[in-house]
């Protein structure tokens, strides 16, 4: 990508994926592909997985920094021992090529930059695709091994999954391909069989705290449990929660429904239009993705009859007095299930976001009159 354009695949604020020095939290991942590397069964296609912002494009650029530095294994007497982790040090020639996008054994997929709109398209196209496998053709010359990054495969449209699936089906030699994946359940069947999954999970409130401050963030230790809740787990999801102050805004949210059912409008219309200003794009959005996730709290409470964890001072009491069973859990997961649909219609229409914050308001507020 050209100086000076965005990168698709980076957080805004945030070090690159390639950048990262430490993997956080994720050791189960990285020996199971380093086993697969010392048993001699490295397969040619690896499904990333897990939530968005929990290391997963961190851990492929970890796999490809050692799969290109890593010399082969030619079975003489004098080989070296198998390796025992996937750290490479920075100083090694392949990790200053990565960092600088200049190996010339590695290919990056991802979307492009469209010169003429200036911007980021919206998904990668096959005319990408069909530059990775002239790269691997013209590359093959040399023998070695090659490495390719996918960032994510969830953004390929129609024709560019089923040129990657032609691809998977008759890989070229020598070839790793790590496909970075958020959401697998909807990938191609015949592109998920392919593959070997490596699946990340949600990193826990130290872990996640330590990969935050790696990232140039900050978070207080009586936080971390808060922000861990809110942010699932996520780093990516945690870093943009502190440049927005989430934790205080879902203070905000839950000291207002601490008023339901009879909730309290001045206050209520006050947060709808702090949060829906000109320029606040980011900031509506963050209270949008708050009010679903305090509704998903709500109904996994009431099912699993278990409180989680408090992300905000007097959350736990709410949830309680709001809901105490499975009947109220399902109301209120089928409340959230009717927002999200209703946001994003409204969305697509360009309704005032202050009025569908409003909106948003009123109808839990209407459910929580209901089953109270």
């Amino acid at each position: 990508m050209s100086e000076g354009h965005p990168e698709p695949d980076r957080i805004e604020g945030a070090p690159h994926p390639r950048q990262t020095a430490q993997l956080i939290g994720q050791s189960k991942a990285e020996a199971a592909f380093l086993a697969a590397f010392n048993g001699k069964h490295l397969h040619h296609g690896w499904l990333v997985t897990g939530p968005r912002g929990v290391g997963k494009a961190t851990l492929a650029w970890k796999i490809a920094r050692f799969l290109l530095a890593t010399p082969d294994d030619d079975g003489g007497m004098f080989a070296a021992p198998p390796p025992q982790s996937l750290d490479i040090p920075d100083s090694h020639p392949v990790a200053h090529r990565l960092a600088a996008l200049t190996e010339s054994r590695l290919f990056l997929l991802r979307r492009p930059y469209d010169e003429k709109a200036a911007r980021l398209k919206q998904d990668i196209t096959v005319d990408e695709v069909r530059k990775m496998k002239s790269f691997f053709a013209l590359s093959a010359a040399d023998g070695g091994r090659r490495v390719a990054i996918i960032d994510s495969i969830d953004e390929m449209n129609v024709s560019a999954a089923n040129a990657l699936l032609k691809l998977l089906e008759e890989p070229p030699a020598r070839v790793t391909i790590l496909m970075i994946s958020h959401q697998p359940a909807k990938l191609l069947p015949t592109i998920r069989s392919r593959c070997r999954e490596l699946r990340l999970g949600a990193l826990s409130p130290q872990d996640l705290s330590e990969a935050l401050t790696q990232a140039g963030g900050e978070v207080a230790a009586s936080e971390a449990t808060a922000l861990a809740e809110l942010a699932g787990g996520s780093v990516g999801e945690a870093f943009r929660m502190t440049n927005l102050d989430g934790l205080r805004h879902y203070e905000a949210l839950i000291s207002l429904f601490a008023t339901l059912p009879r909730l309290d409008r001045p206050r209520a219309l006050s947060f709808a239009e702090k949060s829906a200003g000109k320029g606040a794009e980011a900031q509506f959005d963050l209270s949008v993705t708050l009010l679903d996730l305090f509704l998903a709290r709500l109904a996994r409470a009431g099912t699993l009859q278990l409180l989680p964890p408090e992300a905000a001072r007097g959350e736990a009491d709410l949830i309680a007095r709001l809901s105490p069973s499975p009947y109220q859990a399902r109301e209120w997961a089928d409340a959230a299930q009717h927002l999200g649909l209703r946001a994003r219609k409204a969305r697509a229409v360009n309704l005032d976001p202050a009025a569908l914050l409003m909106d948003m308001l009123l109808h839990i507020n209407e459910t929580s009159a209901r089953l109270a």
